[in-house]
This record gives C-alpha cells, sequence and structure tokens, in this order.
C-alpha cells in the first residue's frame, strides 16, 4: 500500500543505559556500534500519543512531540510520560491540515533556559507555526507559516540561534530568526519536494550546512551555508536509497550519522565512504522509526507505531565511540547508495 494511503488510514483509525530507567527489555538484537538497547517509555498510541520527535534534557531525561494528540511531553528519567501541553484545534478539527488531515506536532527543540520550540500544524493560519512553551508556561506562537505547509523537522544552529523548518508537502525549508518574527524562506528545489506524499523531513544543523531527509524520495542532502548572512548553498545528495528516511542524527565522528527508516522500522548507521548497516531493528522494539537523537554515549530513538498500529515507544541503547571493528548483523550489509558512491568526506 502506498505510504500516503496507510499514512490517512492510521489517521483516521486514530537497565537504564544513560539517565532513563528502562520499562521493558527487547531481543538485544542490536548491532554495534550500538548496544544494550532498552525500551525506556511507552505512549498511549489509541490516544494518538504518536512518537514523531524527541530532545534530550541534561539529566538524560527527554521531551517529545506526540504527533496526533497534539502533545508535548516530558519522559521523566523513571519513564513516566508528563503532557506538558495539548494544543487547541482549529474550528474544523484540523481535517483541512495537508498531508495528513490531522492538526499534528511535529519537530522539537531545546534552548540552554528550558524553553521548548516546536511545530504546530493545523491547515488554520492562526495556528500553523513555530511555538515555544517555557518552563511552567503555556505555548506561545513565536512565528507563522503557511497555512498550506506541514511543518516536521526543526533544527536549532548553535551557533546564530536561528531555526530551519521542513514543509513536507511544499518540499521547502524555512528559517526563523532565534527571536521568532518572520519566517524567511530558505531553500527549495525538486529534490526537497514529495514525490507521492512527503518531501522534506528531518534536519540537522551540522558542520556548517544544513542537512535534510526526503521521504519520498530515500535521500539526504547537504547544504552549505554560504556567506555571511548563511545563505543555502548548492544542494548535495550525501545519501540515498533509504526507503522512507525519517529523522536522522550524528553520532559525533564526523559526518557519520544514523538514519531512521520509518516503513521498515529501522535505523541504519551511514558512515561516508562504507555500505550502509543496519544497527536497530523491530527486534529491538523499533516500529515505525520517527526520530533520533545522541547525548553524548546515549542514542534515543522515537517509534510511533503509525502504521503498525503497536507499541509507540522511546526507546535508548548505548553508543561505542571507540570505533571498534563494525560487523553485519546478518552476515552481510545492508547497503544504499550512500554507502558505496554518494556519502563521500
Amino acid at each position: 500500500m502506498p505510504k500516503h494511503l496507510v499514512f490517512r488510514l492510521a489517521v483516521t483509525t486514530a537497565s537504564a543505559v544513560i539517565g532513563l530507567t528502562a520499562v521493558s527489555s527487547t531481543a538485544e538484537a542490536a548491532a554495534p556500534p550500538l548496544s544494550h538497547p532498552r525500551i525506556v517509555a511507552h505512549f498511549d498510541r489509541p490516544a494518538g500519543q504518536v512518537a514523531e520527535s524527541v530532545v534530550v534534557r541534561p539529566n538524560g531525561s527527554a521531551d517529545v512531540g506526540l504527533i496526533l494528540s497534539r502533545q508535548v511531553a516530558h519522559v521523566t528519567l523513571g519513564g513516566r510520560v508528563e503532557v506538558l501541553a495539548t494544543m487547541p484545534l482549529p474550528a474544523d478539527g484540523g481535517v483541512h491540515t495537508p498531508g495528513p488531515g490531522a492538526a499534528s506536532v511535529t519537530g522539537i527543540e531545546r534552548t540552554e533556559d528550558g524553553t521548548l520550540y516546536f511545530l504546530y500544524s493545523a491547515g488554520d493560519e492562526h495556528l500553523t507555526g513555530l511555538w515555544k512553551l517555557r518552563p511552567g508556561g503555556k505555548p506561545e506562537r513565536v512565528a507563522a507559516l503557511p497555512a498550506a505547509s506541514f511543518l516536521n523537522g526543526l533544527a536549532r544552529d548553535d551557533r546564530t540561534g536561528d531555526f530551519y523548518i521542513t514543509d513536507s508537502t511544499q518540499g521547502r525549508i524555512w528559517r526563523v530568526g532565534p527571536q521568532g518574527g518572520t519566517a524567511e524562506l530558505w531553500a527549495a528545489g525538486e529534490d526537497l519536494a514529495p514525490v507521492h506524499f512527503f518531501g522534506a523531513n528531518g534536519v540537522k544543523v551540522h558542520n556548517g550546512a544544513v542537512w535534510v531527509s526526503n521521504i519520498d524520495r530515500g535521500t539526504i542532502l547537504r547544504i552549505p551555508l554560504t556567506g555571511r548572512d548563511g545563505t543555502a548553498g548548492p544542494h548535495q545528495v550525501r545519501a540515498s536509497g533509504l526507503d522512507s528516511v525519517d529523522d536522522f542524527a550524528f553520532t559525533g565522528r564526523g559526518d557519520q550519522l544514523l538514519a531512521a527508516l520509518n516503513i521498515p522500522s529501522q535505523v541504519v548507521l551511514i558512515t561516508p565512504g562504507k555500505a550502509d548497516r543496519v544497527v536497530l531493528d523491530e527486534r529491538d522494539g523499533l516500529q515505525n522509526t520517527t526520530s533520533l537523537a545522541v547525548d553524548g554515549d546515549t542514542v534515543y530513538v522515537a517509534s510511533g507505531a503509525l502504521t503498525t498500529g503497536g507499541d509507540a515507544n522511546l526507546l535508548t541503547a548505548r553508543l561505542d565511540r571507540l570505533g571498534r571493528p563494525i560487523h553485519p548483523r546478518n552476515g552481510s550489509p545492508m547497503v544504499s547508495t550512500a554507502g558505496s558512491t554518494t556519502m563521500g568526506p
């Protein structure tokens, strides 16, 4: 079934590693450089708590965006899910939200003062945009974005404070200044556009560039930040052949990254010049992998269970940073175009 039909159907039927304490164990099928996978929190999938994004607090607990319940939540060190905010529905109930036809909370970021920034798409000019939530406060919209957009990934440039936002239905990247205000169209193009349903998806700022995944095209692009004002440079395909690639995160070893493949329920390690390798899959507890965060030697992985209808959860795994040899988990590596030709240094 095409991914967009599955997505619509799902909407209508709508021991610790570091920090978080495991609430259930897995078969521990993880492959190096990941080990000791543990599910640390379960979300209420029938109530729409489809985990879509994750950001880590300094103490190792996490904040998440829950897409269909329209919530921002905190996962405590003990694995308890505490709802911090629930976003209001538009007058039409959200049915005119581009893409899923349901108002959705998606990408999330956190600043040093504990303020959370997140994206909300509702098909409504008064609600769609970038929002912030101060500790103990209520959500405030800091930048309006077009109602015809489905905002998905959110990344903050720690150097400038600027936010980069992917628009999955329009195939665009927006930029918003650190204080909010008017959103600037920063990048667009066919390589960011959808083929069937969603295009530009996950986004990260890394090593002088904005990196973005395209879920329909199965690619990860690098777009350099050029000039004094950070203008978008030429788009470079750095990985391809990635089935329904959603979010991704860098491991701290150059441009090596972990990518979440949604429909296969996998996390793939992508290293420049090497074959891609599956390092986590459904045997570890993944169900429609949506988002990743790396904090020191711990990897956080959110599963939305949007099409599986199963367990929406948050998983942690230990990341080996010592660079020991990496062996295929099933005797032979999974190879995409990225691993052999396009993931150059």
